[in-house]
């Protein structure tokens, strides 16, 4: 199962336009579903279910049949698969193949910062003295509270919140 951040407004825009079904509908065979949730297939791809979930995000799963190598007919269904999943991948999210990987890379990168700062708080809370019991009280709140994001997908929310929290003990 795959995440891609979709442009804001484009799921809207599509749902006026049929919703992500219908976008589908222009790429895969055996498309069934309406709005913004589909499953279907075409080629190698033997089963592709698709919506957008509730933070605006595409989700998608999809099953891929290996293909024969050594048979140009069965490599020329699997490179026009690949094409139809890139093609619509650009339509479903609004952005190219490149952008869509430097908005994974980010998404990594905020998990990987909020993680950081729940780590550095704990241990500063750990070695120091000076910081309070209120403090120290409030920052476990915040730890969970990013804790609560990481775990929902929200890393965005997350490294913001890491941001005040570091604020907060520095």
């Amino acid at each position: 199962m795959e995440t891609f951040e979709v442009k804001r407004g484009l799921a809207k825009k599509l749902a006026t336009e049929g919703g992500l079904a219908r976008l589908a509908g222009k790429h895969f065979d055996n498309v069934d579903g309406s709005g913004d949730a589909f499953t279907g297939s075409h080629g190698i791809m033997t089963n592709i279910n698709a919506e957008y979930n509730s933070m605006g995000k595409l989700v998608v799963d999809v099953h891929q049949e290996r293909p024969d190598f050594d048979d140009p007919d069965a490599m020329e269904v699997a490179m026009d698969s690949r094409r139809r999943w890139s093609a619509f991948l650009d339509e479903a999210t609004g952005y190219s193949a490149k952008q869509r990987g430097d908005k994974a890379k980010e998404f990594a990168k905020k998990a990987s910062k909020a993680k950081s700062g729940i780590s550095q708080a704990r241990k500063l809370m750990e070695m120091s003295t000076n910081i309070s019991d209120e403090v120290k009280a409030e920052a476990e709140s915040m730890i969970e509270e990013i804790q609560t994001a990481l775990d929902a997908g929200d890393n965005t929310k997350a490294a913001g919140r890491a941001e005040k929290l570091s604020k907060l003990l520095g």
